[in-house]
């Protein structure tokens, strides 16, 4: 009977989390992620080949999972007007709190996948990064459509007001180290409000 591993790709990549919330991404190194879990140095690679498979893993777990949310927050938006708008608010807010629940995720996703090494990943893991933000990107329009934004700003309006916004506010307080206020939400929400309602 096969032994089960004492250490999990789940607890290496929780450890290159905090790491990279820490010190950034430059932080997170084989040895440092294997410390920080308490692993043999050696053990790291039967679950990564190298730090750039780290990296990536580190990046798309993290941007999956926000990912996953934020679109089951938009999903009821379908073909009318008024859920379209309320989907849109709870979008902005889901960010923030989000965010908020989750600090050292968030903290990576404001690095951006060029921290993580990202020209040098393989091409599925390339291509597991450009699938979520197609999925994204496909929900904004079709949100977008239903709101009935038009014209060359309509991409532009919809971003910013679902993504920009919300994440400058995130990341004024995460970068300072102070905690989100309790109107964080509130004002995401308010922000997008104003700017799908012109």
């Amino acid at each position: 009977m096969a032994r089960q591993p004492r250490f999990s790709t789940d607890q290496f990549l929780d450890a290159a989390v905090r790491k990279a919330a820490a010190g950034g991404p430059a932080a997170v190194t084989m040895s440092a992620v294997a410390a920080e879990v308490g692993a043999p140095s050696g053990s790291i690679y039967h679950r990564f080949a190298g730090r750039t498979e780290l990296l990536a893993e580190t990046w798309l777990r993290t941007v999956e999972t926000f990912q996953e949310g934020y679109l089951a927050v938009l999903a009821p938006a379908d073909r009318d007007a008024a859920r379209a708008a309320e989907a849109a608010r709870a979008a902005a807010r889901h960010i923030v709190a989000w965010s908020r629940a989750h600090p050292a995720q968030a903290t990576v996703l404001l690095y951006g996948p060029e921290a993580f090494d990202r020209a040098a990943w393989s091409k599925p893991h390339r291509h597991r990064a450009d699938a979520g933000n197609e999925r994204v990107h496909a929900a904004l329009a079709a949100l977008a459509a239903v709101l009935d934004l038009r014209g060359p700003e309509a991409a532009d309006r919809i971003t910013l007001a679902l993504i920009d916004l919300p994440l400058a506010l995130v990341r004024r307080h995460l970068r300072s180290g102070t905690a989100l206020p309790p109107h964080a939400e509130d004002l995401a929400e308010q922000g997008a409000a104003a700017l799908l309602n012109p």
